[in-house]
């Protein structure tokens, strides 16, 4: 009987299981009203909107202009 060879968990695998564990724990700490990150709501706002405000940044400055030579070279 031939051995069928299994492929390694990869280390994005490990990364979103850790994190999605982390994740619920926070979560169950927050309904315990024991929050683990003492931080206001006010604070957390300003984190989102922030956050979102750097990628969006990111993304219109990386998709408005060309960058890479395959898409300078589509211009000319």
């Amino acid at each position: 009987m031939e051995e069928i060879k299994i492929r390694p968990v990869s280390k994005g695998a490990w990364f979103r299981v850790v994190f999605l564990v982390l994740a619920l724990i926070n979560q169950v700490l927050v309904m315990m009203d024991r929050s683990p990150i003492p931080v206001s709501s006010d604070q957390l706002e300003l984190l989102y909107t922030l956050t979102w405000t750097i990628i969006a940044s990111l993304v219109a400055w990386w998709k408005d202009n060309d960058w890479t030579k395959k898409a300078r070279k589509r211009i000319k």
